[in-house]
């Protein structure tokens, strides 16, 4: 009986990390067409979104969720490649606080 406190403990630290990351990134062009779909992000999520979406898809909407339906097959429509637009970002700011 001692087990089940366990299992429980590790069953919701399996949900909690499942819900860090998303499952499908899309990108819709500003005509509301799907221009990216992939299990991987466009764009570098370490960045803020408004900072480096407009270099590879100007104008697009980024929408991620945890539901990975309609992601098996990949679209890549992007102008840009997000791995050209890498080397010409800057760096990230330091935090000031």
């Amino acid at each position: 009986m001692s087990a089940f406190p366990y299992a429980a403990i590790a069953l919701v630290a399996a949900f909690a990390s499942q819900s860090a990351a998303a499952a499908c990134y899309l990108v819709y062009a500003p005509n509301q067409e799907i221009i990216y779909r992939a299990s991987t992000p466009p764009v570098d999520m370490s960045r803020e979104i408004h900072e480096t979406l407009p270099q590879v898809a100007p104008g697009g909407t980024l929408v991620f969720s945890l539901n990975d339906q309609g992601c098996e097959l990949a679209i890549n429509k992007l102008p840009l490649t997000s791995s050209s637009v890498r080397g010409g970002m800057r760096p990230a700011r330091a935090d000031r606080g």
